[in-house]
């Protein structure tokens, strides 16, 4: 199972999910009315190490975190 968190002002309870790869991940959240509006924006980290492509393969006790952009200073 990966656990997925949603930072800043996403505002929704993490999940555990079975998946192997980002791909997989993007696709159940497409559904998901909360966060679809946020999946182009995002930055994503997968164990707090960012990633830039959906083809990491996710291994059991992965965390994936997704950052959307913030104001401020």
């Amino acid at each position: 199972m990966v656990k997925v968190e949603f930072l800043g002002p996403i505002n929704k309870d993490s999940l555990e999910l079975d998946i192997s790869n980002l791909s997989q991940l993007s696709e159940v959240l497409k559904g998901d009315a909360d966060v679809s509006n946020w999946l182009e924006t995002c930055a994503v980290a997968i164990n707090d190490t960012l990633t830039t492509t959906k083809d990491v393969k996710l291994e059991d006790g992965d965390k994936v975190s997704l950052l959307p952009p913030v104001c401020g200073g």
